[in-house]
């Protein structure tokens, strides 16, 4: 029971707020005043009720004793047509009189205003005694109640007097009652409505402008202010929102300042970050690689000139560490800054990468590009190729997948990168919130360029890396 009532309380109070303030105030005020004008109405249709139901029992005791004292004579007399007379002059009298009868001593019916035929149930729904003044019964017709009241004819000797009051006036006096307390009731409710619209209007028309600024605001735009309307908590409420936008706008503009020299900074970190390693990787081709293969022919000319077979064999493996070093030199430098990305562009440097990443991990991967001949910024080139050599990586280091593929395309104005795999995937939030600093440096690299970076993945269902960069008319003039 306890569950079904704050189960029932809690879908009413959420119904009720999810409603403006507006109605709200105007559901009140209605609400008051119906609930006041069906109380007042009730109470006064019960008042009124119990006096007319008083005066009605005693208007038929005092008709019935009236009734009794007349009849008197003609019973006496035996004057029947006298009684009957009486009787219709009684009913003609009084509009509420619904019968009336004469009862003699032995209770048999001396006259009556029944046209029709006397109903014999009657005579027995009420009786009074000798003793008593009188004796009032209500009685349910099919036309209403009616008030039956027997009075003794002459202490009883004479026989009873017997009249049936209709409530018929009682209820067209509630009934009209009710009409006017339910008109007066519209009439309240209708100027309640007009209140209530009247205070809506004057308490929610500065809301409706705070939630309007508000809503400016949530956008990024801290420009709006709203007037003061009155010297009350909304006035007050508004000056608090002037407050707090102006604070917001200051922070913002710090913000703004702070976001502009971290993008400096970092765009220098890339850039310094890029040409160490184009400076890495050319050393490393023209002075280490050099310096290499120098070494190889110098071991080749000693082999070359030596006799004796035990000392070949040593100079043949120092040939081979020294080929695979070179080897791994070149490797480390094509990594580091491969030349095709200077020489070719984008979309051949990518299809090596693929390659040689395929020969190296033994990882299927499936390398679509559709750049066209135009070439695209170098800043563009060079953060693609990092996204997507760096997206390669972490596929061979982490996800355990089967296959992989990338996709580079234009796109009207931008350049799309895709990478995905088949892998075991991982939580995105989990990733991020570990500051996993791959993924953050390929995030920075799309936004410094006012691109965006997306990546779809849920635990066993592989990753997608989507990169969008816009390609603006600024960045094409540079090439």
């Amino acid at each position: 029971m306890n569950a079904f009532s704050h189960s029932l309380s809690r879908r009413f109070w959420n119904t009720v707020s999810s409603v403006t303030v507006g109605v709200k105030i105007l559901g009140l005020a209605l609400g008051l005043v119906l609930l006041l004008g069906a109380g007042v109405t009730w109470q006064a249709r019960n008042s009124l009720s119990f006096i007319l139901q008083q005066q009605m029992e005693k208007e038929g005791v005092t008709s019935t004793r009236d009734l009794a004292a007349r009849a008197v004579d003609p019973i006496l007399l035996n004057d029947v047509v006298g009684l009957q007379k009486l009787l219709l002059e009684t009913q003609e009298n009084n509009p509420d009189v619904r019968y009336a009868f004469i009862l003699d001593q032995h209770g048999q019916v001396l006259a009556h205003t029944f046209g029709a035929g006397f109903p014999i149930g009657l005579i027995n729904a009420n009786q009074a005694r000798s003793d008593d003044h009188h004796h009032t019964l209500v009685l349910q017709t099919e036309a209403g109640l009616v008030w039956d009241t027997a009075v003794p004819v002459f202490g009883g000797r004479a026989g009873m007097a017997r009249l049936g009051l209709s409530d018929a006036s009682l209820r067209s006096a509630i009934q009209t009652l009710t009409v006017q307390m339910l008109l007066m009731v519209l009439l309240v409710s209708a100027v309640g409505i007009l209140v209530a619209v009247f205070l809506t209007s004057i308490l929610t028309r500065p809301l409706r402008e705070l939630l309007t600024a508000t809503q400016v605001v949530a956008r990024g735009d801290f420009s709006p202010r709203v007037l003061r309307w009155a010297d009350d908590e909304i006035g007050d409420l508004a000056d608090a929102f002037n407050a707090m936008t102006a604070e917001l706008a200051h922070i913002d503009e710090i913000r703004r300042e702070r976001e502009q020299l971290r993008r400096q900074l970092l765009e220098k970190v890339i850039a310094t970050q890029e040409d160490e390693r184009r400076r890495i990787a050319r050393e490393l081709h023209d002075s280490t690689s050099q310096n290499l293969t120098s070494l190889m022919v110098g071991l080749k000319n000693i082999e070359n000139m030596c006799d004796q077979q035990q000392m070949r064999a040593p100079l043949q493996e120092l040939r081979f560490v020294v080929s695979q070093t070179l080897d791994e030199v070149h490797e480390i430098s094509v990594r580091l800054r491969p030349p095709v990305l200077d020489d070719l562009g984008l979309s051949d440097a990518i299809e090596r990468l693929g390659r040689e990443w395929q020969a190296r991990y033994k990882i299927p991967v499936d390398i679509l590009v559709h750049l066209g001949s135009e070439r695209l910024p170098g800043e563009i080139e060079t953060a693609i190729y990092r996204i997507v050599q760096e997206s390669l990586t972490n596929i061979a280091r982490y996800a355990c997948a089967k296959s992989a593929s990338v996709l580079l395309e234009r796109r009207g104005g931008d350049v799309v990168a895709i990478v995905e795999d088949d892998g075991q995937g991982f939580d995105i939030a989990q990733k991020f919130n570990n500051r996993q600093m791959g993924l953050a440096g390929m995030r920075e690299r799309a936004e410094l360029l006012n691109g965006n970076l997306t990546i779809e993945s849920r635990p066993g269902q592989g990753v997608s890396i989507h990169v969008q960069i816009p390609i603006t008319e600024e960045e094409k003039k540079i090439l």
